[in-house]
């Protein structure tokens, strides 16, 4: 990866539905150029996902998870990540092993997450903060 994949990877990050015209503009290249580095991340992993953010009104939290010592981190983090609210699955490094961004309807819907991850019999405890507010950069 080179300064210019680093530059797409910016723009694409601030608002992935840029058209590679405009990227191509803003970073003095081809759009086929762009188009061709942005299938090469895709196909190297580089990028995994498009995603969006939304301002919906829900309750955003983080979530942080820690698992017994002798647990699989990922089969966990995989089987989270297919849970209807969970927007995120990271898995981290300190205290906690696992970090979950959460968009729930309400605090309720929060609460129910946290009591469902605390069901699941590898998850030793949970520490949870709500999202005040998200700066996109």
């Amino acid at each position: 990866m080179d300064d210019l994949d680093r530059q797409i990877l910016d723009i694409l990050r601030r608002d992935a539905r840029t058209p590679y015209t405009e990227i191509a503009d803003e970073v003095e290249t081809s759009e086929g150029t762009v188009r061709n580095r942005v299938e090469r991340m895709m196909d190297d992993d580089v990028i995994e996902r498009f995603t969006i953010s939304t301002r919906t009104g829900n309750v955003k939290a983080m979530v942080e998870i820690s698992v017994a010592v002798d647990v699989d981190t990922k089969a966990v983090s995989e089987r989270i990540a297919s849970w209807e609210e969970v927007d995120f699955v990271w898995m981290v490094s300190g205290e906690q092993d696992i970090v979950l961004v959460v968009d729930a309807a309400d605090t309720r819907g929060v609460n129910d997450l946290i009591t469902q991850a605390r069901d699941q019999e590898e998850v030793v405890s949970t520490k949870t903060r709500l999202i005040l507010d998200e700066q996109l950069g």
